[in-house]
């Protein structure tokens, strides 16, 4: 489809409602899963925070927008996107079919197959943004199609070395896709989601560089609005529209995950946790967890460490 043409489909989509479902994934103990899009097909979401695996997106039938940072591609040819976890991206549906496949795979499950870091490294489908999308022809469609059924049939299975199949099965994936290096020019994003879209990247940026020497440094609604120089109403505005929650449920959502993922992952004491998201003791971050998950951090901690 020509830019242009493609370019007028975009501004159709104000014709589309605005809400588009904040999604934030969280820690499960898995290390790779296949999906059958016909069967799970992926719904309107957006994803602001970082995650703990990759995602490899394969469309063959259906109509979407997928936003990548603050790039946009109207997809409705068969196209392959390779999501690094620490992208911001978005998904609209504008169809009601879908075919092809999704795979996601965790950080965790790389480090366990070397030849398999060592090709995500090589090339730049997971570590450029610019070259995560991928436009294919005719025959690799076939060819990764195929892959991906195997992939699926593998995981049904299971077994002592299904994981061992899957991953040789991604290296290769990603060998035919670099063989095609279509990469489809992004069409420009509208002015309001590229404030959305800045503020969620703001926010991932304070976030990620959490510990309890560095804690949070900005984290009211006032503070994000200065860094974005934007009125604290105008970016209530825009979240509210476009994600259904206004700028506080956002920060406040971001920092309980950010708790969960240190109760969890780090043996550090509530103080030092408390500390790190901005709280001056330990008393006011239990409130503020209890109120906002139902259950104390040491009982979070302690159900959850027990179920692993």
């Amino acid at each position: 489809m020509a830019q242009t043409l493609d370019i007028q489909i975009i501004e159709q989509l104000r014709d589309v409602p605005d809400l588009t479902p904040v999604t934030r994934d969280y820690y499960e103990d898995w290390n790779i899963r296949i999906f059958n899009r016909e069967h799970f097909a992926c719904k309107n979401y957006l994803s602001p925070n970082r995650r703990d695996f990759y995602k490899i997106l394969f469309i063959t039938k259906g109509i979407g927008v997928f936003t990548v940072g603050v790039n946009t591609y109207y997809i409705e040819d068969p196209t392959i996107l390779f999501i690094h976890p620490n992208e911001i991206i978005s998904w609209k549906n504008l169809s009601d079919h879908s075919g092809g496949y999704y795979c996601l795979f965790k950080k965790r499950y790389i480090e366990q197959f070397p030849s398999l870091k060592s090709i995500i490294e090589r090339y730049p489908l997971f570590n450029n943004a610019a070259k995560s999308v991928v436009r294919l022809d005719k025959d690799t469609t076939q060819v990764i199609d195929e892959l991906f059924a195997k992939m699926h049939q593998e995981a049904i299975n299971g077994g002592d070395y299904y994981e061992d199949s899957l991953q040789a099965y991604i290296q290769l994936m990603v060998v035919e896709t670099m063989k095609a290096t279509n990469f489809p020019k992004p069409d420009a994003i509208n002015e309001e989601m590229r404030h959305v879209y800045h503020f969620f990247q703001l926010l991932e940026e304070e976030a990620a560089n959490i510990n309890y020497s560095q804690p949070l440094r900005i984290k009211t609604v006032k503070e994000f609005a200065s860094e974005l120089a934007l009125h604290p109403n105008h970016l209530n505005a825009l979240l509210k529209k476009h994600t259904g929650q206004n700028v506080s449920t956002h920060i406040r959502s971001r920092i309980l995950d950010e708790s969960k993922t240190l109760l969890v992952q780090t043996d550090w004491p509530l103080q030092d946790i408390g500390f790190a998201i901005g709280f001056a003791d330990q008393p006011n971050f239990t409130q503020f967890f209890k109120k906002n998950t139902g259950v104390t951090p040491n009982e979070f901690r302690k159900e959850h460490k027990s179920s692993k």
